[in-house]
């Protein structure tokens, strides 16, 4: 079984696209497999940790969205974080709530997510400190 987290960048209670070259930009050095044109991109981490994403890029508009599934813990948590972080996206696990890096961005969370969200750092340990607590 998989456990899948969603990258969302919110405005004012809406969904609005990523940045795809920003994307890339983060990505490329842990990218084994897929590229962001492919659709799905397979990500391995320095400690051999890896995970598989799934996006979708709308030419200039960028994406709606990106999906971890297959994740490693240790340090693919860290690239996971670091990549919502440059894409001023929050993380929203399959099981509700959201993770955010700025106390700022709860007001643009759709009412349903902002009173459970949580303020973390960008950071592996903070990832897997926010997953432990749920």
């Amino acid at each position: 079984m998989s456990y899948s987290i969603f990258l969302l960048r919110f405005v004012n209670s809406e969904v609005v696209a990523l940045d795809a070259e920003r994307f890339r930009q983060v990505t490329e050095p842990y990218m084994v497999a897929g590229s962001p044109e492919d659709g799905f991109s397979q990500l391995r981490a320095e400690d051999g940790g890896e995970a598989d994403l799934y996006h979708e890029s709308h030419g200039e508009s960028g994406m709606p969205c990106v999906t971890a599934t297959h994740f490693a813990k240790g340090a693919m948590l860290g690239v996971l974080s670091r990549l919502a972080a440059a894409l001023g996206a929050s993380i929203v696990p399959q099981d509700g709530g959201a993770l955010i890096f700025h106390e700022k961005e709860r007001r643009h969370l759709p009412a349903e997510l902002q009173g459970n969200a949580v303020v973390i750092a960008p950071t592996a340990d903070a990832l897997q400190a926010a997953f432990d607590a749920r």
